[in-house]
């Protein structure tokens, strides 16, 4: 048979040792942390490219992903047709798109 004073001592946690829920809520704050710092800002900006992708018409000045910068020629449902030179026309898909074009630099006014 078990000593009393011996299931006393097993069922009591040790004075320094910290408490499973103090660990759990710390776990929780770190998680929050990294919610709001780096999964929520790519969320919105993920949208907002998305958004871009949807409106984009004709004559909308536009980076691809590639570096590529062009000039929407056509929409055709999920595909554009993107002018990169002057008798260069290439089909491209919306999702391509990086984004608008900023403003022109001095080398492109030349």
């Amino acid at each position: 048979m078990l000593d009393p004073r011996f299931a006393v001592a097993l069922a009591a946690p040790a004075a320094n040792e910290p408490s499973p829920f103090s660990s759990l809520v710390l776990m929780g704050i770190i998680f929050a942390i990294f919610y709001f710092i780096l999964i929520l800002p790519m969320k919105k900006k993920q949208k907002k490219v998305e958004d871009l992708q949807r409106a984009l018409k004709a004559g909308d000045k536009i980076v691809l992903n590639a570096g590529i910068f062009g000039t929407v020629v056509g929409v055709e449902g999920d595909a554009l047709s993107v002018r990169i030179a002057d008798q260069t026309k290439i089909k491209v898909l919306r999702s391509a798109i990086a984004g608008l074009q900023g403003p022109s630099t001095e080398t492109e006014k030349k």
